[in-house]
């Protein structure tokens, strides 16, 4: 069955996380110009579009993105559909019997919103830091969820990310979920090698399973 990329386009002026550097995207030499050949640069935080947090994003001891095992991003994964909901609490998760080694990637409401394609905005869905403690306690392999962060627009989001990454679960933010169904699926999501990185974009890809 074919592969489902599930990655945001990185184009200039996409939406960010507020206080994030600007991405832009520049061709620099231009055949049409005359130019031998074509050349561009891209500028852009860690954290833009779909990407990886490694625990050093909130961890002051924690690992850097080139130093995360790479086994929680590549296997079988589950696509689990949560909507209706301002926030993703504890009595949303207990019905989805998430197990032990699980990578769990959440559909919610953000994936109406072509979120990628608007202007950031505060209202969307998001774990709680109850959630996040319940996923740690299941000792899933990795999170990911359809809008730039898996915690709010507050404070607590400090919370929800330190509870998932002290665990060592992979976190995976900014997925394109808006054509995908829920079920099982075969996941290769691999962040770009940046020497310390807090973060780093990512190529994310799902392949559908048989049920």
């Amino acid at each position: 069955m074919d592969w489902i990329d599930v990655t945001a386009t990185i184009r200039g002026g996409m939406p960010r996380w507020p206080g994030d550097e600007e991405v832009v995207v520049e061709r620099t030499m231009d055949l049409e110009r005359g130019d031998a050949y074509n050349l561009s640069r891209v500028a852009m935080g860690l954290h833009a579009g779909t990407h990886v947090d490694a625990p050093l994003h909130f961890l002051p001891d924690g690992a850097g993105v080139d130093e995360m095992p790479l086994w929680p991003a590549v296997g079988e994964a589950r696509v689990v559909a949560i909507t209706r909901v301002p926030v993703i609490t504890v009595p949303d998760l207990e019905p989805q019997a998430i197990r032990r080694g699980e990578r769990v990637l959440f559909k919610t409401d953000n994936s109406e919103r072509a979120w990628e394609s608007e202007p950031f905005r505060e209202d969307y869905v998001y774990l709680s830091t109850e959630a996040a403690e319940y996923l740690a306690e299941r000792e899933v392999a990795l999170v990911g969820i359809d809008y730039l962060s898996v915690g709010p627009p507050t404070e607590e989001a400090a919370e929800v990310h330190r509870t998932l990454l002290r665990a060592g679960i992979w976190v995976v933010e900014g997925l394109v979920l808006s054509g995908v169904d829920p079920g099982p699926y075969e996941l290769v999501c691999l962040p770009l090698k940046v020497a310390r990185g807090d973060g780093a974009p990512a190529r994310a890809m799902l392949r559908p399973l048989p049920s």
